[in-house]
Parts: structure tokens; C-alpha cells; sequence
């Protein structure tokens, strides 16, 4: 199999992003989404735009808000990034204390407005907002049993599907709820909105990472604590798997849609490279994890050298402890340039590795005549890491050793992550040592899933495999795959 499977491509669209999809210049894992929802705040707008601007790493695509007064919907949906879809004078029409809000990075459903969240719907008892993170696996069975039967949709999103579940249902909105989330498996984080109530609602396996926290006497909700910290909202804690809460007129019911049967399978790659390192997930900050991570991969797979340095920006952490574990002095041997994002030429083979430089460079006073330490999270189809070892030594290093605080990242993801297909995914074909050789390294090694496992040191070390979803190392997925349409991967929000 050749690595060169993708053939890198410049953003051409009218927006930051638009269709960026898997052919960026690096082969990086693709960020899920982002949802955000506020219960009873009168700046619930406000809040909502900081709140999904924290956010916007999980999804630079598109962004949206929909806003209730309590009799009717206020809303708008973009595409691009949050500053550039919500102006000063449209934030001054989404009026209302209820409010939920998504950013999205498009991968299994198309790079258009009309998949963009929250889906916003007319039904029996009202209007209905939906806005989740990441993919329900059963959804083409579920959507084709649904146009048979006279359903139409409006949007290649899995999240319609939850809302045709709920407006079919003769039950109230509670309870159509339940039985929708029973329906679908998958890995999600779901906010659903009404005239006057705002559900909350997490997978069985809480796969997707989804958050708790108040403002005075309002109820926030967001993927990540950053968010939170961003307006000054005090966390409560996680939505638990299978939980379901409703705030309504009578404050914050807790409930259930499934008992806790189910294994919780929080995905790995939330610590090891999505979230935000400020942010924390079942007791244990990202940061931390992540130098943990890094001492522990020292320890497995030591190597001499002059310096360690970190792939910018979710290695540095890794780095950092890497560097204090072994005494090898970290460096800050490469610059990101954050102020790349959109280009209008169709550049040649050649000007697309000069791409490269333009996105990330080395600094050649720190790596030249040095053995180096390169530190990076994962590697993918392993075109991205080639281009970094090649990089360094271009710089003048004389050794490049890289150490990945993952495991070997062999199987696609079927719960809201961009992953490629298998055979494109380098780990699943290659050894340790033929990954070596091509990506150029002077020696290569990953971090045990014992190592990761005990890195993270979250409030859940006693359960199965601390907790976490795996698979897309062990090939141990959480939930049931085989469906009559086929499991469909990628994030369908």
C-alpha cells in the first residue's frame, strides 16, 4: 500500500474550511463537534457564542444557536467559524433565556448550511431544536425504515433522525425521548430544546464527553469544561451514560433511559489529543493526563538524546513530561502557524510540501547537530509524520527518534470521530518497524494500552479498561456494529 493514499489539497472555498475534509495538508484525526446549552440565564445568547467560541476546536466548519423566550425560536446557523457567523447585530435578535448551540466539522454528512446545528423543527406540540456530538451507527436502518413509511428528510444528518423518532411518537416529549435514544446506538451527546424545556442526554457508554456546570441559579451545559470556565459557571460533574436529564418550569429532574448495564467507554482520544489541555473529564485534567502520558512513555521507551521536543499543540504537554522524566531538556523545536487557514492557489506536489513549512516549521538553532526527541499523539496514515521527521533533519538534526503517547491506531472509528478507512490507516497493515523506516526515523515506539490506561488516573481506574473506548487499538467496540444498512463511521452530527 502506498502512504501517499491522499493527495493533499489547499482550501478553495468562500469560508475558513469549507470542504477541508480529509485531504488537508496533515493526515491529523478530525475533531468532532461541539454543543452548548443554557437553561434559564436572560444572556443566554451571550453565553452560548463564548461558550461555543471555547469550543470552536471541536468544529471550525460551520456554527449555530437557537434561542427560546419561552413562545418562540430565535435562531441562526453558518457557515465558518464562530466569530465569523454571528455578528454584533444578529446576537442582538436571539433574545431568550433557554438556548443551545453546536459547532461542526462535517464528515460523513455533507459540507453544506443545511446539516448544520441545531435542526430546528415544527411538531405537534411546538417548535423542537436538536443539537448533538457525534454518530449514531444504526442511523441508515433506522432513516430508511423511516422514509418507507412516509418520513421526509431535509438533511443528510443523523440527528434528524432523533427528531422524526420524537415527532412520530404519540407519548410526550419525555418519553418519545426515551424511546428514541433506546432506538439508537452510537456514541452521542444530545441537547433538545422546546418552547420551555431543555433535555439532556448522553449515550449508554458515555462515548461522548458532555458536562454539567451552574451560573448562578443557571444550568450550563457543554463538551467540555473549558467552556464552563470561559463564563465563569461553577462544574457539577458528567452526564452519566445512559442519563437523561429535564429542566423545565419545575427546576432539574434527573433520569434515566437506560439502566447502567453498559460498560463506560469514554473515548480515549479525548485525552490523548481532542480536548483542550485546560479542560478535564472524569477527574483528571487533560494536561496532566497528557504528562503523564509522556513520563510513562519514557519509561517504556527511553533513548538518549540532546533534546525533546513536542508536535504543536496537543504533544507539548506529553513532551513536557517526557523531558522531565528522562532530564533531556525540552525544547520548543517546532512553531506552529496558526494563521494558515485558507489559501486560493492549486499548488503542485512540490508547493504542497512548501505547504507544510507553512503550517509548521522547525527551529533550526534548536534541532541543528542535535539528537532529537520528536513527540507526537498518533499517527495516522503516516504521510504527517514523515513530513515532520524529514523536517527536522532538513533543520540539521542528526538523529529523530519519535515517541507516540497512543498505541498503534488501527481501526476506524464508528462514534463521531473522522478516521479513515482501515486499509488507509497505517498502523493496520505495518509493523513497528516498518513504520520506522517510513516515516524515516531513527527509532519509533507507542505507548502500551496498560501505559495509557494508567495515565489518565480519571474516576473510573477500576473498570474495564479504565473506562475508555479503546477500539480504534483493540478493535473492542463498545457497542453492536453489524446493522442491515452496515455501521457507518465518521461523525453523522
Amino acid at each position: 500500500m502506498s502512504d501517499e493514499v491522499s493527495v493533499p489539497k489547499f482550501w478553495t472555498g468562500d469560508y475558513y474550511n469549507e470542504g477541508s475534509g480529509k485531504e488537508g495538508l496533515f493526515d491529523k484525526l478530525k475533531e468532532e463537534c461541539g454543543v452548548f446549552g443554557v437553561y434559564r440565564h436572560p444572556e443566554a445568547a451571550s453565553l452560548s457564542y463564548y461558550g461555543l467560541h471555547a469550543l470552536q476546536h471541536r468544529g471550525e466548519e460551520s456554527a449555530g444557536m437557537c434561542v427560546s423566550d419561552g413562545n418562540e425560536f430565535h435562531y441562526h446557523r453558518g457557515m465558518g467559524l464562530v466569530k465569523e457567523v454571528f455578528t454584533k447585530d444578529l446576537m442582538a435578535t436571539l433574545t431568550g433565556d433557554i438556548s443551545i448551540g453546536h459547532v461542526r466539522y462535517s464528515t460523513s454528512g455533507d459540507s453544506k448550511l443545511t446539516n448544520a446545528q441545531p435542526l430546528v423543527f415544527k411538531y405537534r406540540d411546538g417548535d423542537l431544536a436538536v443539537a448533538t456530538n457525534g454518530n449514531i451507527v444504526n442511523a441508515p436502518e433506522i432513516r430508511k425504515e423511516l422514509e418507507q413509511s412516509g418520513s421526509i428528510f431535509q438533511t443528510t444528518s443523523d440527528t434528524e433522525v432523533i427528531a422524526h423518532l420524537i415527532a412520530r411518537s404519540s407519548k410526550d416529549l419525555v418519553e418519545a425521548a426515551k424511546d428514541a435514544f433506546r432506538r439508537i446506538v452510537g456514541g452521542y451527546a444530545f441537547l433538545i430544546m422546546t418552547n420551555d424545556r431543555l433535555l439532556v442526554a448522553s449515550d449508554p457508554h458515555g462515548l461522548r464527553p458532555l458536562t454539567m456546570g451552574k451560573l448562578g441559579d443557571a444550568y450550563i451545559f457543554a463538551s467540555e469544561t473549558c467552556a464552563l470556565e470561559t463564563i465563569g459557571a461553577e462544574l457539577i460533574r458528567d452526564i452519566e451514560p445512559g442519563e437523561m436529564l429535564i429542566l423545565d418550569e419545575n427546576g432539574l429532574h434527573e433520569d434515566r433511559f437506560e439502566e447502567q448495564k453498559h460498560r463506560k467507554a469514554l473515548c480515549a482520544m479525548e485525552y490523548i489529543y481532542f480536548a483542550r489541555p485546560d479542560s478535564d473529564m472524569n477527574g483528571s485534567n487533560q494536561h496532566a493526563a497528557r504528562k503523564r502520558m509522556g513520563s510513562r512513555m519514557a519509561l517504556e521507551s527511553f533513548v538518549d538524546a540532546d533534546v525533546v521536543t513536542g508536535v504543536p499543540d496537543s504533544s507539548i504537554s506529553a513532551a513536557i513530561g517526557y523531558a522531565e522524566q528522562t532530564g533531556i531538556p525540552y525544547e520548543l523545536g517546532m512553531i506552529k502557524n496558526k494563521y494558515t487557514g485558507r489559501t486560493f492557489i492549486q499548488p503542485s506536489q512540490e508547493l504542497r510540501e512548501q505547504g507544510v513549512k507553512m503550517k509548521l516549521s522547525a527551529v533550526r538553532r534548536v534541532v541543528e547537530g542535535k539528537r532529537v526527541v520528536m513527540i507526537d499523539d498518533s499517527i495516522v496514515r503516516g504521510t504527517t509524520s514523515r513530513r515532520i521527521v524529514n523536517m527536522l533533519r532538513d533543520a540539521g538534526a542528526t538523529e529523530v527518534h519519535v515517541r507516540i503517547t497512543s498505541p498503534p491506531f488501527k481501526n476506524p472509528c464508528f462514534y463521531g470521530i473522522d478516521t479513515p478507512n482501515r486499509d488507509e490507516l497505517i498502523a493496520s497493515s505495518r509493523s513497528v518497524e516498518e513504520i520506522c523506516r517510513e516515516i524515516n526515523a531513527d527509532s519509533l515506539s507507542f505507548l502500551s494500552p496498560e501505559g495509557l490506561i494508567a495515565s489518565i488516573q480519571g474516576n473510573h481506574q477500576d473498570e474495564y479498561k479504565g473506562g475508555l473506548c479503546l477500539a480504534c487499538f483493540d478493535n473492542d467496540y463498545p457497542t453492536t456494529l453489524n446493522f442491515k444498512e452496515g455501521a457507518k463511521a465518521g461523525c453523522g452530527c
